[in-house]
């Protein structure tokens, strides 16, 4: 029996009374900011302008209120010169209504890491300063050369960019077959792109999430005719556009795929994707967050996709009602070795929490996760399940911030307390807001957008970057203590041979402390962003990890323990 959510939303008299049923020990405020009694905080620094990490991203605004202005700030972890160290990659937006970049100011940014915890641009020098109004980012090595290439995804105009190998990059798009608007014979507002092997040929294929018709000179004018009463519009007013899947040909082309070839009519606002091996059957497959329209759950079967959303119960929220859904990620919230999902939306909608119980099913854990609560005031875009602290259990980080200048917020911090206060008959799961407690700079509000998430220094502990709407670019540097009690972690780049070169969609299983962990290698995170396809894990006391990693070509290979705090580099075995 589903009960509705809002029977579950208390008060914070309410919220006490639940933790003394669960058994939580009572603390203090102070004591909830800092993670918890006994427990290392999670602190965060920003450091982009000691960095030198200029970025700002710039979405055209002139006050006509234009729609593309609110989606912009995808951004990309890229070790582009393949010296194990994670770059970054930011997009642009462009002026309007022309949708070019008449100046340096509008170009999309690429920044080498220095390995000194300092950056440089070097966008020219790479040949990306790019085209058009970008959205979105797609990092994979799509041509299996030991190179990381790059798709940006934009408005009426997406862009494939080949990694030479020299640090420079060409644009192959018309090359490719991704010229165009393919099969929908009209311009196409791409947000958001996954790399994903749907039918397992060992090369990576690509999902474009659209979002809505529009042109400039027929968006409508919403609020009011007067400049000073103008808003954005509800994405209602708004047609929806067809997501579209193209097939690695294996020669540097693409052919998309229409429905009779495995990919039926997929008609949503599409903005965030997330890809993971939800039904454990060893076919990694895509979640879509649908602004204002009922969410996308792609099941994969080999040699196709079949949309199963409503099936699996996440094509809408608890309380059977879409909502503005804006970024996801798929992460074992709960600990019992499944993936679950969670979706950001904006202020008043509450976040969204999926646990997998199994065979591709879903139940809506808004409530039971405290999400429910606590994401009431906030709005989400970026996001991204993360152990920022490297106690075993994924916290979540979110970018903050709503359509307008009136609606800056701060991001947040849920920190996941795992099995911490739970009866046993409960694995573990729940949030706590730690926001406050995350560092005196952590409450800068702004209209934030994109994120992602690296260990930009290699510390062992993972960072985060963070975009914002016309706003400096912000990296969140991770100083979460290691000690008191010790902090131990576990990092694995993968590298396939008969599987696709980047491991996309590879299972990495991790045994330490008594319990197990789980991810996907997937660069596809949050809101139209490309995260670091490294693999990390927190092990928190564990000294020592057993690891075993399930390739996409179905080949089991065992590591048997390792030391913790290290990093190790990957080649999938001949068989």
């Amino acid at each position: 029996m589903r009960i509705s959510r809002r029977s579950v939303l208390r008060t914070a008299g309410g919220l006490a009374a639940e933790a003394v049923a669960c058994g939580w020990a009572p603390r203090t405020l102070a004591q909830v900011a800092l993670g918890g009694a006994g427990t290392p905080p999670i602190r965060m620094v920003n450091g982009a302008r000691t960095a030198g990490l200029d970025f700002v991203l710039r979405n055209g605004a002139m006050g006509r209120k234009y729609q593309v202005e609110t989606l912009p700030g995808g951004l990309g972890v890229i070790d582009f010169d393949g010296d194990g160290w994670p770059d970054l990659f930011c997009t642009n937006g462009a002026s309007l209504p022309d949708l070019t970049k008449p100046g340096p100011e509008y170009w999309n940014r690429l920044y080498r890491n220095n390995r000194d915890g300092t950056f440089s641009d070097v966008t020219a020098k790479a040949g990306l300063q790019g085209e058009g109004y970008a959205m979105g980012v797609a990092v994979g090595d799509y041509n299996d050369d030991g190179h990381e290439d790059l798709f940006v995804a934009g408005v009426h105009g997406n862009r494939l960019y080949r990694n030479n190998g020299d640090s420079t990059f060409t644009d192959v798009t018309r090359a490719a077959g991704l010229a165009g608007p393919g099969s929908l014979g009209r311009p196409v507002w791409s947000v958001a792109a996954c790399w994903i092997d749907y039918d397992n040929d060992g090369r990576l294929d690509l999902f474009v999430s659209n979002y809505c018709d529009w042109a400039p000179g027929i968006d409508p004018i919403c609020g009011g005719l007067e400049a000073e009463m103008r808003a954005y519009c509800h994405p209602d007013k708004y047609h929806a556009q067809p997501m579209q899947l193209y097939h690695n040909n294996g020669d540097g082309t693409f052919t998309e795929i229409a429905r009779k070839d495995g990919l039926p009519d997929l008609l949503g606002k599409g903005m965030g994707l997330a890809m993971a091996d939800f039904a454990g059957d060893g076919r990694p497959g895509i979640f879509v967050a649908n602004d204002n329209a009922r969410n996308l759950l792609l099941r994969n079967r080999g040699k196709g996709f079949e949309e199963v959303g409503l099936e699996a119960g996440v094509a809408f929220n608890g309380d059977g009602r879409n909502i503005s859904g804006m970024g996801a990620d798929f992460g074992d919230i709960d600990g019992d070795g499944r993936f679950d999902i969670v979706m950001t939306g904006l202020k008043n909608e509450t976040y969204e929490v999926f646990l997998n119980q199994g065979k591709g099913q879903f139940e809506d854990g808004s409530a039971q996760s405290g999400l429910l609560n606590l994401s009431r005031m906030w709005n989400g875009w970026g996001c991204g399940l993360v152990d920022l602290d490297n106690d075993g259990w994924l916290d979540l980080f979110v970018a903050g911030g709503g359509l307008d200048v009136q609606d800056a917020q701060s991001n947040r911090i849920f920190r996941n307390r795992g099995a911490e206060g739970f009866a046993a008959r409960r694995r573990g799961g729940r949030f706590e807001d730690v926001s406050a407690g995350v560092g005196p700079d952590f409450a800068q509000p702004a209209l934030h957008r994109g994120v992602v998430f690296a260990d930009f220094d290699r510390d062992g502990r993972i960072d985060a970057a963070v975009t914002a709407l016309n706003a400096p670019i912000e990296l969140w540097w991770n100083r979460s203590p290691r000690e008191n009690p010790a902090r131990h972690w576990l990092q694995l780049r993968l590298a396939g041979s008969k599987s696709n070169r980047s491991a996309i969609g590879a299972e990495v299983r991790c045994q330490a402390g008594g319990r197990g962990q789980i991810r996907t290698v997937s660069s596809s995170v949050g809101y139209a962003s490309s995260s670091d396809l490294t693999v990390h894990f927190g092990l928190g006391e564990a000294a020592r990890a057993a690891v075993q990693i399930r390739w996409p070509s179905g080949v089991v290979q065992a590591l048997g323990e390792v030391a913790a705090d290290q990093r190790l580099n990957v080649t999938e075995p001949a068989g």
